[in-house]
């Protein structure tokens, strides 16, 4: 498993981060079954950074709390049957782990948030951690059902992992 994390925003986080990080990516691969080891690009940034990229990627002017950019298209979410085949160009050459995407990370959403939700600032970090796995292994939360599936697995993996709110 690679865990690439590059911390981009002038604001430190006063919390074990990079521990946090990779251990909610390992553990939602877990929870979903993935049989590959994988690999995940990380970048914690700032409101300004993911706004930039926010308007540039999805043509909203805004900061979001997180940004998933997912390398496969699953038919169904993380059925990874038949991965190998469809996605060859997904593996990286040198590792033979599976690419799944790119996660980026608003420092001051993850503070804004944990304030917010009266919870800490560890649980939000996992919990968007959380929330952009599950979109790299193909869920997403536009149609009602699919958010309510998508914040249930949310919940699952938190819980397994001792993040509650």
């Amino acid at each position: 498993m690679t865990v690439n994390i590059d911390y981009e925003a002038s604001k430190k986080l006063t919390l074990p981060w990079e521990e946090i990080i990779r251990s909610v990516v390992e553990g939602s691969l877990d929870f979903e079954e993935c049989p590959y080891e994988a690999e995940v690009n990380v970048v914690l940034t700032d409101d300004a950074g993911i706004r930039q990229v926010n308007k540039e990627y999805r043509d909203t002017d805004r900061p979001t709390d997180v940004l998933s950019f997912p390398m496969l298209e699953f038919g169904i979410p993380s059925d990874f049957q038949g991965v190998e085949e469809a996605f060859a160009d997904c593996f990286n050459p040198e590792t033979g782990e599976l690419m799944l995407g790119d996660i980026m990370i608003s420092v001051d959403k993850v503070e804004e948030q944990a304030e917010k939700y009266g919870h800490s600032l560890e649980r939000e970090l996992a919990f968007l951690t959380a929330h952009s796995m599950l979109h790299l292994c193909g869920y997403d939360h536009v149609e009602e059902e699919e958010r309510l599936v998508m914040e249930e697995k949310q919940r699952q993996i938190l819980a397994h992992m001792g993040y509650r709110r």
